[in-house]
């Protein structure tokens, strides 16, 4: 078990102090998302010196808005990527095993209504098993009708033949991020939000650094790096068009989720639809004690910061869960609405729109100026893609060698726990993992604000956790925000008090309030 050791300060002054106009890094990372987060984390175990820049928030974009599913991509395996699902399955295994408090196994059924269903989509799943190997969660089994209603008590049950019973995994992706950048501070990374790349620096029309902004104060910094990674997501084609690259390399695909009450589907067990009567998935997800409903798959041609969900993927998801679920959800029963952007690789132009046959799998390419981009790829195996990454690096002298990776076997902060509880539960005390005792030293430790927030959480947050706004601490510390939007929305004003007693920064509340709006009210126009 890892050692219970006090959490590292994150005060942005000292952070900030960190930032030596004289220093040259060894890698400088913008973006910190899933994929910045993990090349930094790998790069600052191997002992390189490493700054990560992050122009908002860690997690703000894509990588707050998933499905929360740790999976190999049972829809990659109908595609016949194997490649990819065995990578997937194999990470799975590593993230579950050095992050047990916020990524755990979980139960799917895929029901079957046709009497052919049973069969079809069994014998894939068994396949999924023998790519997982020795990594597998659990063996699938064919379930009676009985035995499905058992795991599903809410599904429709006319015509129900039976289903289908596999194992995948489940995460809270933005805890995760912010295990994966306070374990890169633990490792001598220098980790700051809130610091915006504007522009790259060159030497001899060579990258050499950064010239950042911080988007609090206006302060302007510049960073030496002798390696510079563009890890900025479905934004990746902004820097490289300042470094003279400008055909755009990612088609943005966006993908909606819902938020219900748990009642709609009570249990520990998912529902997986493998196949919508437009050839989607569906799933049906038990989360921090409510329901995920998503998710979608449709082009955007735009990158908005906060996208909004079209008409037709509302009403998509459901009249889908309707055929599915005995009492199907109203639009007046959904507590948030969330849309995030896939950074999927461009196709030839000449393949048209279709965004669910576009490949996950990542690609790391590096310019004739030395400015190495990443882009695609998904949680799952952020992990693989930050070696790739660095492996990269080294094949083309941006960096030196220096050993193998050392994140398959380096627990997250919050490891440790005696007992993890089930991610379906309610948020609690219990998601700080091993640092739960600390966390009960803080100020406000038996002060509710909501059932699942108290005070010492904010101020946690403030203190070891990089939270500046109200929005940092209710969608991506707590995740208040994805789960009920108006309760968010009530609690901000008691939360700004806190973090501004912290941290001295304006939180922001007015801004806070106005998006939790825009989370609740667009599914009910």
């Amino acid at each position: 078990m890892p050692p219970k050791a006090q959490p590292l300060l994150t005060r942005r002054e000292d952070l900030l102090a960190r930032l030596d106009p004289g220093e040259v890094y060894d890698l400088a990372i913008v973006g910190g998302g899933a994929t910045g987060l993990g090349v930094a984390l790998d790069a600052a175990a191997r002992g390189l010196k490493v700054v990560l820049v992050e122009a908002n928030d860690f997690a703000k974009g894509t990588s707050s808005r998933s499905t929360k599913l740790v999976h190999g991509g049972v829809r990659y395996l109908a595609q016949g990527n194997f490649a990819l699902v065995r990578e997937a399955l194999h990470e799975r295994s590593t993230l579950l095993r050095n992050a047990p408090h916020i990524a755990q196994p979980l139960s799917f059924v895929v029901p079957a209504y046709k009497w052919w269903e049973t069969a079809f989509y069994g014998i894939g799943l068994k396949m999924y098993d023998a790519l997982a190997g020795a990594s597998g969660l659990g063996p699938t089994h064919f379930l009676s009708r009985q035995a499905t209603l058992a795991c599903l008590p809410t599904v429709q049950s006319a015509h129900l033949r039976g289903g289908v019973q596999y194992w995948d995994g489940q995460f809270n992706d933005t805890k995760l991020a912010l295990a994966l950048a306070r374990t890169a501070a633990v490792q001598g990374a220098l980790m700051l939000n809130y610091m915006e790349a504007t522009r790259l620096q060159y030497n001899e029309a060579k990258v050499s650094g950064l010239f950042c902004k911080d988007v609090l104060t206006g302060q302007a910094y510049a960073i030496g790096a002798r390696c510079v990674v563009n890890a900025t997501g479905v934004w990746v084609d902004a820097l490289r068009e300042q470094d003279g690259s400008p055909e755009p390399m990612v088609a943005p695909s966006q993908g909606v989720h819902m938020v219900v009450d748990a009642q709609f589907l009570p249990g520990n067990t998912a529902l997986m639809i493998p196949k919508t009567a437009d050839g989607r998935v569906l799933f049906a997800v038990p989360w921090l004690g409510k329901l995920i409903l998503g998710t979608t798959d449709t082009p955007r041609h735009d990158l908005a910061a906060e996208p909004l969900a079209f008409e037709d993927e509302i009403d998509f998801i459901l009249s889908e869960t309707a055929r599915y679920l005995r009492t199907a959800p109203q639009r007046s029963d959904v507590k948030s609405i969330w849309v995030g952007l896939r950074p999927l690789v461009k196709p030839p132009k000449n393949e048209g729109d279709k965004t669910q046959a576009l490949s996950r799998e990542h690609t790391v390419l590096v310019s004739r100026s030395g400015l190495v981009t990443v882009t695609g790829g998904k949680w799952t195996t952020y992990r693989a893609m930050a070696e790739d990454v660095l492996q990269k690096c080294v094949d083309t002298a941006l960096l030196p060698a220096r050993g193998p990776a050392r994140t398959a076997d380096l627990p997250l902060v919050g490891s440790g726990a005696s007992q993890a509880v089930s991610i379906s539960e309610p948020e609690g005390v219990h998601g700080y993992g091993s640092e739960q005792d600390w966390l009960a030293q803080l100020p406000g430790a038996n002060h509710w604000l909501t059932p699942s927030l108290s005070e010492a959480m904010v101020r946690f947050a403030a203190r070891f956790e990089y939270a500046v706004r109200v929005e940092d601490m209710l969608a991506r510390r707590s995740r208040l925000l994805f789960l009920d939007a108006c309760l968010a929305a009530q609690t901000a004003h008691a939360v700004g008090e806190i973090l501004q007693s912290e941290t001295g920064l304006d939180p922001d509340v007015a801004g806070f309030v106005k998006l939790a709006t825009q989370y609740r009210l667009h599914a009910q126009r």
